[in-house]
């Protein structure tokens, strides 16, 4: 079983965000970031990235390990910047769920609170 966070905003649809290591934030980093629009935390974690080359440069022996170690970071934090964009655009964590996959998720979180399945048809 997976668990998830559900975020809610009035007058749109829930918005679930898986918990754990997030391999697609460890291979990518901000671009994982930008196409789950955390655009503030991409473009500070593309700032960092920047600043591990640039320092790289300088410490050449020191480049794959400083790599590694900032892709291991955004691997376990990706997530959790995630919540914290959509908590920045006004979304409120409400409910922990858990499912096989997102849709068993989504529709415990219908079970748990049918006055989200009105909302999502209004």
């Amino acid at each position: 079983m997976k668990v998830y966070t559900a975020h809610l905003r009035p007058g749109r649809l829930p918005h679930l965000v898986r918990e754990g290591f997030s391999l697609g934030a460890f291979l990518f980093g901000p671009l994982w970031l930008f196409a789950n629009r955390a655009w503030i935390a991409g473009v500070i974690a593309l700032a960092v990235l920047v600043g591990i080359l640039t320092l790289a440069s300088v410490l050449s022996g020191a480049t794959p390990c400083l790599l590694l170690a900032y892709a291991a970071v955004m691997g376990f934090n990706g997530r959790d910047l995630q919540r914290w964009s959509l908590g920045r655009r006004g979304f409120t964590e409400t409910y922990v769920v858990a499912g096989r996959d997102a849709e068993a998720a989504y529709g415990r979180l219908l079970l748990r609170d049918p006055s989200l399945a009105s909302e999502e048809l209004a």
